[in-house]
C-alpha cells in the first residue's frame, strides 16, 4: 500500500481511537484528577513544551505526579524526591499518560510514534538521531517496548530511527499490543536512582 495512503490512515485511527478513548475513560480521568487535586493540590496536568513532527514545538499535557518541594535555597528537590506515592502508581500504570489522548486528537502527537523529547535535548542529536522527528511523536513507541527507561539513550534513539525507517501499519499495531503486555507487568519504568532516567544532555554533556 502506498506510504501516503498508509499515513492517512494511521491520523484517522489517531483521531478515532483518541476521541473514543476519551469518551470512554472520561470517568477514571475525572477521578485521577481529583484524586491529585485533594493529594497535590493544583495544577493537575503538567505541562511541557517538546518537540514533534518536523521539529515543530508544542505543549504536552500529562498528569502530575510531583510536588513543588523545594529546598532551603528554593531549588526543586529532585525528582525521586518529588514523586508521590500516588504520581509513582500512576506512572507504573502509565495512567499520567492519559491526557496525551488531547494531544494526538490535536494532532500533535499520535498514539504511536517516537516519544517527544525536551527542546533542550536538541543539539544533542546526531544527524541519523533527528530522522526520528520525520514522524509524530507517541504515546508509546517502539523504544518504549524495546526496554522503556531501562536501556540507554543510545540504544533507545537508535530504536527511534529504526522504527521511523520501517514504518507500517501493521508495526504500529504490534507496538500497540506489545505495549499493553509491557503496561501490565510494568516493565522498564525508570532506570535505577532516577524517577524515569538520567538526561540526556546531562549523559551526552559529560562527553563533549
Amino acid at each position: 500500500m502506498n506510504r501516503k495512503i498508509q499515513l492517512l490512515i494511521k491520523r484517522l485511527f489517531d483521531i478515532i481511537f483518541s476521541l473514543t478513548l476519551i469518551i470512554l475513560l472520561a470517568p477514571l480521568i475525572l477521578f485521577i484528577a481529583l484524586l491529585i487535586w485533594v493529594t497535590m493540590g493544583r495544577p493537575i496536568l503538567f505541562r511541557q513544551r517538546r518537540v514533534g513532527y518536523k521539529g515543530q514545538v508544542f505543549t504536552i499535557y500529562k498528569f502530575r505526579t510531583m510536588t513543588e518541594e523545594r529546598d532551603e535555597h528554593g531549588n526543586l528537590l529532585p525528582d525521586e524526591q518529588r514523586l508521590t506515592r500516588f504520581g509513582r502508581f500512576l506512572r507504573e500504570t502509565s495512567l499520567d499518560e492519559l491526557p496525551e489522548l488531547f494531544n494526538v486528537l490535536k494532532g500533535d502527537m499520535s498514539l504511536v510514534g517516537p516519544r517527544p523529547l525536551l527542546v533542550e535535548y536538541l543539539p544533542y542529536y546526531t544527524p541519523e538521531e533527528r530522522k526520528r522527528h520525520n514522524m509524530r511523536p507517541g504515546i508509546t513507541g517502539w523504544a518504549q517496548v524495546n526496554g522503556r527507561n531501562a536501556i540507554t539513550w543510545d540504544q533507545k534513539l537508535a530504536l527511534d530511527v529504526w522504527y521511523v525507517d520501517n514504518w507500517s501499519l501493521w508495526l504500529d499495531f504490534k507496538i500497540i499490543l506489545m505495549t499493553i503486555i509491557k503496561v501490565i507487568k510494568r516493565e522498564g519504568i525508570s532506570t535505577n536512582g532516577y524517577a524515569t532516567a538520567p538526561r540526556l544532555d546531562e549523559v551526552r554533556g559529560k562527553t563533549t
